[in-house]
C-alpha cells in the first residue's frame, strides 16, 4: 500500500480487507464497502461533473464526502455480468443519452472548419502518394512475402476508400463552409466495453479525458476500439433513434472512419499481416456501414 492510499486509510478510520490497482484507480475493500480511489492530479477535471449533474445526467459513480486533497474517493459499482452484445447497446443507449442531456451550440470561426477540411484533404493526398509508391515496388518484388501479397491483394480496398473521402470531403466542406454555429456536446472521450458497468443502471467510468466536442467522435473512437466485435450498422441505426445526426456530423463521422491509416512494413511478418488483415476489415466493415446510407443519397438525386 503506497504513501497515500495508507494516509488516507489512517485518516478515515478504513480497515482494509483487500486492495486491487486498476490502472490509475485502487479499489479498497473492507467488510462492509468498497472505495474507488485516485490519486489527485493537477489535471483533474472535476467540473465536468458538476456540469452532468446540472444536466440531469447522473450515470457516472458518486464522489464521496471522505475526498481529501491527495485522492479523489468515488463510490464501488460491481459490475452484473451481461453478453457483449446487450452491453454495447447499453453503452450506446447512454452515449446517446449523454449528447441529448448535454446539447448546445457554440459560435464557429469559419477558419476552424477550413483547417479541418484541409487537414483531411491532405491527408489523402499524401496517403495516395504513399501507396502509389509502396505498391509500385511491392509489384517490383520478384517473389513477394506474404505481407507484401497480402497488401497487393488489398490494395484496390485502400485506394477505394481514399477516393470516397476525397469526393466527401469537398461535399463536407460545402456543407459547413458558410455556418456559424456548431452543435456540440459533452463527449466521454474514452469509450469502450469496459468503461460501462451495469448494476441497477449504467453507469460511465473514466471520465478523465471528457470535453467538449462535436459528438460523432465518441461514436467514431469506439468504432476504433470495437470494429471487429460488433455490426456497428445496427449501432449507428440506435444511435440514431436516440439522437439523429446532422448530414454534416454523419459524413464526417464516414470520412474519418473510411479514411486509412498509414501501413508500414516495420515489424515482424507475422504482424504486419495481422495489422493488415484487421486494417482491411476495418475499411470494408466502414464501406458496409456508410452503403445504405449512399442508397438513399442516389435516390434522392
Amino acid at each position: 500500500m503506497n504513501k497515500i492510499i495508507r494516509k488516507f486509510c489512517k485518516d478515515n478510520d478504513i480497515k482494509p480487507i483487500k486492495i486491487e490497482k486498476r490502472g490509475k484507480r485502487t479499489i479498497i475493500y473492507t467488510e462492509d464497502n468498497a472505495y474507488c480511489l485516485k490519486v489527485r492530479e493537477r489535471l483533474d477535471n472535476n467540473d465536468i461533473y458538476d456540469y452532468l449533474k446540472s444536466r440531469s445526467f447522473n450515470y457516472y459513480p458518486k464522489e464521496l464526502s471522505i475526498s481529501n486533497d491527495d485522492v479523489i474517493v468515488r463510490e464501488y459499482i460491481s459490475e452484473n455480468k451481461i453478453p457483449k452484445e446487450q452491453k454495447i447497446l447499453d453503452l450506446i443507449n447512454l452515449m446517446s443519452l449523454l449528447h441529448l442531456k448535454t446539447t448546445h451550440y457554440k459560435e464557429v470561426d469559419l477558419d476552424d472548419y477550413k483547417e479541418i477540411y484541409e487537414n483531411l484533404k491532405n491527408n489523402v493526398v499524401y496517403l495516395t502518394s504513399y501507396y502509389n509508391d509502396l505498391i509500385s515496388i511491392v509489384e517490383s518484388s520478384v517473389i513477394m512475402s506474404p505481407k507484401e501479397y497480402l497488401l497487393a491483394r488489398n490494395i484496390s480496398i485502400i485506394f477505394r476508400s481514399l477516393y470516397f473521402c476525397e469526393v466527401n470531403i469537398e461535399r463536407w466542406y460545402n456543407l459547413v463552409k458558410e455556418k456559424r454555429k456548431q452543435r456540440v456536446v459533452v463527449l466521454h472521450n474514452n469509450l469502450k466495453l469496459s468503461h460501462i458497468l451495469r448494476n441497477e443502471k449504467s453507469y460511465f467510468i473514466n471520465w478523465d479525458k471528457a470535453k467538449i466536442g462535436i459528438p460523432i467522435f465518441d461514436f467514431y473512437k469506439l468504432y476504433k476500439v470495437h470494429y471487429l466485435d460488433f455490426d456497428f450498422s445496427e449501432l449507428l441505426k440506435q444511435y440514431e433513434h436516440n439522437y439523429p445526426l446532422q448530414e454534416e456530423e454523419r459524413l464526417l463521422l464516414f470520412i474519418l472512419i473510411s479514411m486509412p491509416v498509414k501501413i508500414e512494413f516495420n515489424d515482424s511478418e507475422f504482424k504486419c499481416c495481422e495489422f493488415i488483415s484487421n486494417h482491411i476489415d476495418e475499411l470494408i466493415k466502414a464501406s458496409n456501414l456508410i452503403s445504405p446510407y449512399q442508397s438513399k443519397e442516389t435516390k434522392k438525386q
